[in-house]
C-alpha cells in the first residue's frame, strides 16, 4: 500500500510539472512576446530552442547558390564563408538569429538610396521562411529551417555586396571605357565575418558603410537631388536666354526658383550648385512680370558656374545655360554612375598619391592622405581619349626630348618628309635617331624612305631637340605604362585658360611641371628649384629616379560632391557616362 501511494504521488507531481512547463518558459529571459515568442533585432524568434544547433555542407551550399538565380554569382564566395567557419550557421546564435540579421535587412530594403535596385536582393522564398520561423514548434523543421534562411541570407549579401563593394558593372566588360584603374580587392567572406563580429577589420563593415568618404558624400548629393525632385524639380528656362546682370527680364523669376529654391526676393535660399536641392514653389511657372537680374541672383550664377567648372561671368547663355537646364533625371542618373565608379576603386588609396581626374581637367597630389598640390591639365581629345588606368611614377625627365609617335609621321608628316626631310627637320628642331639613351646616334634622314616607310619597317627615332619649341616643355614625369602615358609640360601655356581642355594627343600636361617635379624631387637635396632650373636651361635631357615610387591614378569622375552634399558636375568628353549608363541602368 505504501509502495502504491509512492507511485501515484510520483505520477501526479510529473503531470503538474508538464502543466506547469509552457509557464516556465514563458517567464523565463524575460524577452519574450505574449505568446512566449522571444525576439531578436526586429526579427521575432521560433519558440523551439532546444538541442544542438543545425549544421551545413558543401553539397547544401553549393545545392542552394545553384538553385536561387540570384545566388549564383555568388557561390564562391558562399562556399569560402562556411567553409572557414567548418560550416556552421552564420546568422543563428542558440537557435536565434543574430541581430545583425534585421539591420542587414533594413539596409537591402534601403539600397535605392545608393543608386541599387532593391528588387535585386528581395526575396519572397526569404520572406515565407521567417515568418514560418517565427511559429515553428517541431525542432526538426526548425533545424531545416535555420539552414534555408542562413545561407538564403548569405546569398543575399553577397549578391548586395558584390554591388555595393565591387560594382553593379564590371568595368572591363563596360563597351567603349577601358577603365584599367586597379581593382578593389575585398573578401565578401571575410567581410560578412567582420559583420558577424567574428573578425577584426580596419574598413568599416560593421556598419554596412561605404568605403570611401567621397562615395558617401556622392550618397548625400543623391538624396538632396531626389528631395529636390520630390518638391517638384527645377524648371527649364527658354533657349532665347541671354541675361546680363542689371537687365530686367520676365526669365529673371524662373532663374530664381532654379538656384535659389523661390519665386520672390523675400524668401532666399543659400546659392545653391549645379544640383543642390532646395524647395521648389511650382515646376515650371509662367512669368508675367519682368524683374532685375541683380546682385544677389548674379552671385548664385557665379557659384554654379564654379561648380560646372565654368568662367564665373554671371551671364546666363551659352554653355551656362546648358547646364542649368541638364534635366534633374540626369543629374540624378550621373551622381549614381560615380557612385558605381568609386566602388571600382581600390578599397584604399596609399598615403601619397598622385590622382588626375580627366572631366574635370585637374591635377591632385596626396600626401598622408591630404591634398598638398592642385593644377589644371590638359588631355586628350576625344579621337586620343586619355585611357583610365593606374601605375606608379618612377622617372623625372628634366629638358626631355620628344619622340614623335609614328601615326603623326604618317598622318601629319609624311609629305614634307618626302620633299624635303632634312629642312623639314632643321625647321621643326628635330632629329632621327637609331638607337636609346646615350647610345643614340643620329642618321641622316635624307637616307630612309619616307613614302614608303611603315611602323613596322621604321627601325628608327624622330625626336624633338630639347627647348622652346620642345612639345613636351621642360619637364616630363614616366610611370612606365603600355599605353605609353606620361605627364609634361607643353609650351602652349595659353591653353590652361581654356574652360575644355581636351586637346591632347592622349598624355597629360601639367599647368606648373617645375612646381610638381620641386615637391616630388622634395627629398633631394641636389635637386631644389635652382637646381631644377639650371639643368632646364642647359637643354640637355637629365633623368632622375625616384627612390619611392609614386601612385598615379588616372580616372574618370563627372560628379563630385563636398562633404555636405553640395555637387559638382563636368562633362562626359568621352562619352563613359553614357557607355555605362546602358550596361548600368538596363
Amino acid at each position: 500500500m505504501y509502495f502504491e501511494l509512492r507511485l501515484n504521488f510520483l505520477v501526479l507531481a510529473f503531470w503538474l510539472g508538464l502543466l506547469s512547463l509552457p509557464g516556465l518558459l514563458t517567464s523565463c529571459g524575460g524577452s519574450g512576446d505574449q505568446t512566449g515568442t522571444p525576439t531578436t533585432g526586429g526579427i521575432k524568434q521560433s519558440i523551439a530552442t532546444a538541442g544542438p544547433a543545425p549544421r551545413l555542407d558543401s553539397l547544401y551550399v553549393i545545392r542552394a547558390m545553384q538553385t536561387n538565380a540570384r545566388f549564383k554569382a555568388q557561390e564562391r564566395w558562399a562556399r569560402k564563408f562556411y567553409r572557414e567557419r567548418q560550416f556552421r550557421l552564420g546568422w543563428f546564435k542558440d537557435h536565434e538569429l543574430v541581430p545583425q540579421a534585421q539591420t542587414f535587412l533594413n539596409v537591402v530594403a534601403k539600397a535605392k538610396d545608393d543608386g541599387l535596385d532593391p528588387k535585386r536582393y528581395q526575396d519572397n522564398e526569404l520572406t515565407k521562411l521567417l515568418a514560418e520561423f517565427k511559429t515553428v514548434q517541431d525542432s526538426t523543421r526548425r533545424n531545416q529551417l535555420e539552414r534555408q534562411i542562413d545561407v538564403n541570407l548569405s546569398g543575399t549579401y553577397f549578391s548586395w555586396a558584390s554591388d555595393y563593394y565591387r560594382g553593379v558593372a564590371n568595368p572591363r566588360d563596360t563597351k567603349n571605357e577601358a577603365w584599367k584603374v586597379k581593382r578593389n580587392k575585398i573578401k565578401l567572406d571575410r567581410a560578412l565575418l567582420t559583420i558577424l563580429r567574428e573578425r577584426e577589420s580596419t574598413y568599416p563593415y560593421y556598419d554596412f558603410a561605404p568605403l570611401h568618404p567621397e562615395y558617401d558624400q556622392l550618397k548625400k548629393a543623391l538624396a538632396l537631388l531626389r528631395a529636390r525632385q520630390q518638391a517638384g524639380g527645377w524648371p527649364t528656362l527658354p533657349a532665347t536666354t541671354n541675361l546680363r546682370p542689371g537687365q530686367s527680364s520676365p526669365v529673371v523669376s524662373l532663374l530664381r526658383q532654379r538656384l535659389l529654391g523661390s519665386e520672390t526676393e523675400g524668401t532666399v535660399a543659400p546659392a545653391a550648385g549645379p544640383g543642390q536641392a532646395l524647395p521648389v514653389v511650382n515646376k515650371e511657372p509662367a512669368p508675367t512680370a519682368a524683374e532685375a537680374y541683380g546682385p544677389e541672383l548674379v552671385n548664385a550664377v557665379k557659384g554654379f558656374q564654379r561648380d560646372a567648372g565654368l568662367p564665373t561671368t554671371g551671364l546666363v547663355n551659352g554653355e551656362t545655360l546648358r547646364q542649368l537646364n541638364v534635366p534633374l533625371t540626369t543629374r540624378i542618373d550621373q551622381v549614381i554612375l560615380n557612385m558605381e565608379r568609386w566602388r571600382w576603386l581600390p578599397k584604399k588609396f596609399e598615403p601619397d598619391y598622385l590622382l588626375v581626374n580627366i572631366p574635370e581637367y585637374k591635377l591632385h597630389v596626396y600626401e598622408q592622405n591630404k591634398e598638398v598640390i592642385t593644377m589644371r591639365v590638359i588631355v586628350g581629345k576625344t579621337l586620343n581619349a586619355t585611357p583610365v588606368f593606374s601605375d606608379k611614377m618612377e622617372y623625372v625627365v628634366l629638358s626631355p626630348y620628344w619622340n614623335v609617335p609614328f601615326s603623326i609621321i604618317d598622318k601629319e608628316m609624311r609629305p614634307r618628309l618626302v620633299a624635303n626631310p632634312q629642312a623639314t627637320l632643321d625647321r621643326l628642331d628635330m632629329e632621327v635617331v637609331k638607337g636609346y639613351g646615350r647610345r643614340a646616334t643620329v642618321v641622316d634622314p635624307s637616307t630612309i624612305d619616307w613614302a614608303n616607310v611603315t611602323q613596322a619597317t621604321f627601325k628608327y627615332t624622330l625626336r624633338r631637340r630639347p627647348g622652346p619649341k620642345n612639345d613636351l616643355g621642360e619637364v616630363k614625369f614616366i610611370f612606365p605604362n603600355s599605353n605609353d602615358i606620361y605627364l609634361h609640360d607643353t609650351p602652349h601655356d595659353e591653353l590652361f585658360s581654356q574652360t575644355a581642355r581636351n586637346f591632347s594627343h592622349g598624355c597629360v600636361r601639367v599647368e606648373e611641371p617645375v612646381k610638381l617635379a620641386t615637391y616630388l624631387l622634395r627629398d633631394y637635396p641636389q635637386w631644389d628649384q635652382t637646381a631644377i632650373q639650371d639643368t632646364i636651361a642647359q637643354r640637355r635631357e637629365k633623368y632622375i629616379t625616384l627612390k619611392e615610387k609614386l601612385p598615379v591614378y588616372l580616372v574618370y569622375l563627372t560628379a563630385w560632391a563636398d562633404a555636405d552634399g553640395h555637387v559638382h558636375f563636368r562633362n562626359d568628353i568621352y562619352g563613359h557616362d553614357k557607355a555605362l549608363a546602358k550596361e548600368y541602368f538596363d
